[in-house]
């Protein structure tokens, strides 16, 4: 890279020399932090395509931090919804079972109540929420694939829990099954 300072990335010099370097390592990176299922590769083009978009507001200096957390937030939201797809298959597959139909019809309320509740949360309280109690990741480990604090981490978690909580008990009492 020359000593020039560059003001942003739009140049298309500056944007290749970019690619060229971080691109590998942002794909193998995502490879090895979410697998091959999530298409890291589309991932990481996402994000120069993303960075492509923003060119005049990004600099040199700060494109590598922008596409890995950018890059890294596509995949967190990827794997959240494929977490919320596999519990729905999931749940098809468990038709078979010696529950009266009465349960089993209260129990797809409910899971139709808690996804309605799941769909409504703020984005950034579905992800954390998400990544704490589906995928099990800690509350630090969450802050630092997110680039926030701990506590901020902990307050989503906690507020998405109480919107949930609330939101399916309101659904729940709507349908006529006051405090199940």
């Amino acid at each position: 890279m020359p000593n020039k300072l560059y003001d942003n990335v739009c140049d298309e010099d500056v944007f290749s020399e970019i690619y060229n370097r971080y691109s590998t390592d942002l794909r193998a990176y995502l490879y090895y932090k979410f697998g091959e299922a999530l298409s890291p590769n589309d991932k990481m083009q996402d994000a120069f395509i993303r960075l492509l978009f923003n060119c005049k507001k990004i600099t040199h200096d700060k494109a590598k931090r922008y596409l890995y957390k950018v890059a890294n937030n596509m995949m967190s939201n990827e794997f959240a919804h494929q977490s919320v797809v596999l519990q729905h298959k999931m749940i098809a597959v468990q038709r078979y079972t010696h529950e009266s139909s009465e349960f089993i019809r209260e129990q797809q309320e409910f899971l139709e109540h808690y996804q309605k509740a799941l769909e409504q949360l703020p984005n950034e309280h579905r992800v954390a929420f998400l990544m704490n109690k589906v995928e099990g990741n800690s509350h630090e480990e969450i802050a630092d694939v997110l680039g926030v604090t701990k506590k901020v981490i902990e307050n989503r978690v906690y507020l998405a829990y109480k919107q949930l909580k609330n939101k399916v008990e309101e659904l729940s009492f709507v349908k006529g099954h006051p405090n199940r």
